[in-house]
Parts: C-alpha cells; sequence; structure tokens
C-alpha cells in the first residue's frame, strides 16, 4: 500500500479552488452523518439518471464513510493545487465537475453492461439501482491531467510494506501503476456479472481517461518571462 502525502512540485498560486473542494466535502460529509438520507437523495444511481439529472453533478460531494472521504481528500490536496495553478482557478473547477460527470458516465455504462450480463430487469441485485457516492471520479481526473502535465514530478509516498518508510516516486510511475490497478479490477468485476465490491473502477478509469485527454488537447499556455534579459533602471 502506498499513499501520496505530497508532491513536489512548487505553485504560482494559491490554490483556493482546490482547498474550497476540500473543505465543502467535509462540511457535506459531517451533514451526510447527521442526516443520512441524504445519501439516498442524492448519490448516482444509474437508473434514475436521466430521470433526476442533477445526482450527475451532487453524487461528488457525498461519501460513504470517514475512510473513503480521508482517501479521496488526500489525493485532491496533494494533486489538486497543480492542475489548479495550470488551468486557472474558474476553470480548474468547471473541468473537475466536468471530470465527475465523465466518470459517472463510464459508470453508467459499466453498470449497464453488467446488468445485460446478468440478465437483471428489476431493482433487486441490478448495478443500475446501486447508489454511487464520492469525490474519486473527479479527482480521477485530476490525476489524469498531472499524469499528462507534471509526469516526472516527484511524489513522496508512505509506503506499507515490509517497513512503513517515505519514498520519493515519479509522477508517471506513481498515477500509472493507480490507473493500471483500477483497469485490472474494472474489468475483472465487470466480466465477473453479480461480483460487486462496492468500489466504482469504471468511474476511475472514465475520470482519469477524461483528465488526461483534457490535458493533451488543452494545454493552457502561459506567458514566459525571461527576467534576464530586462534592464532595469532607477
Amino acid at each position: 500500500m502506498a499513499l501520496p502525502i505530497r508532491d513536489i512540485n512548487p505553485t504560482s498560486t494559491y490554490p483556493v479552488v482546490t482547498k474550497a473542494l476540500v473543505f465543502v466535502n467535509v462540511a457535506v460529509f459531517i451533514y451526510e452523518l447527521i442526516n443520512p438520507r441524504l445519501v439516498a437523495q442524492y448519490a448516482f444511481v444509474p437508473a434514475l439518471a436521466w430521470e433526476q439529472p442533477y445526482r450527475w453533478v451532487t453524487h461528488m460531494f457525498l461519501h460513504g464513510g470517514l475512510l473513503h472521504i480521508v482517501g479521496n481528500m488526500i489525493y485532491l490536496w496533494v494533486f489538486g493545487d497543480n492542475v489548479e495553478d495550470h488551468y486557472g482557478h474558474l476553470r480548474f473547477l468547471l473541468l473537475y465537475l466536468l471530470w465527475g460527470i465523465a466518470a459517472a458516465f463510464v459508470h453508467y455504462w459499466a453498470s449497464a453492461t453488467e446488468a445485460t450480463l446478468m440478465g437483471a430487469a428489476g431493482p433487486v441485485g441490478n448495478p443500475m439501482y446501486i447508489p454511487a457516492v464520492g469525490a474519486s471520479g473527479a479527482i480521477s481526473g485530476v490525476l489524469g491531467a498531472y499524469f499528462v502535465l507534471y509526469p516526472r514530478a516527484r511524489i513522496l509516498t508512505l509506503t506499507f510494506f515490509i517497513v512503513i518508510t517515505l519514498i520519493e516516486v515519479p509522477a508517471w510511475a506513481y498515477i500509472g501503476f493507480w490507473f493500471l490497478y483500477q483497469l485490472f479490477y474494472g474489468f475483472a468485476e465487470l466480466l465477473s456479472p453479480g461480483n460487486v465490491s462496492g468500489v466504482a473502477y469504471f468511474a476511475h478509469i472514465g475520470g482519469f481517461l477524461a483528465g488526461a485527454a483534457t490535458a493533451l488537447i488543452y494545454r493552457r499556455r502561459r506567458p514566459t518571462y525571461y527576467w534576464q534579459y530586462y534592464w532595469w533602471y532607477p
């Protein structure tokens, strides 16, 4: 097991949107503990996705437990600031929501495919009726964009193998392994209908691909200033 602690990749702007997203997610989770019905009302349920389209967005701010939200927020905190720095605050927020919607769409496709393979028609045991919650789809988009934009950045990683230690791992290796893990278990679950792990692997896959595609297609160009060629006069 490996957990990112921070990246060695400085930013030039304050990550106001990343920190605001963390705050909102935590605040909603606290409210969710007080009002558990929130999940049933706003989770992403594929069978209800077109009838209640608000669920495409609201599910991103709900979580299934303490470990779920802590893990997601760590990833958002570590990788979100640089992607926000690259695209700017408003663009980053819009892209974050877009990646979350793309992740939900791929999850919808995977659920429909699994339901077809199972021959499930009713709500009992049908993946189309299983609620999905979490910011991980949108955060996967952040990881996909980071993978393309900063592949050589170093990720300070806490590892839990034989001993607990801190190591530096290049972003392409850390995120690349994470994506391969999602692919393996996602297709393993899809090809074993009825074997539901409770993890929306295809939401992660869809979000990652959306983020990577965005970074490949749209790289915001920033002005470069070569200060050594300027002379300053009193």
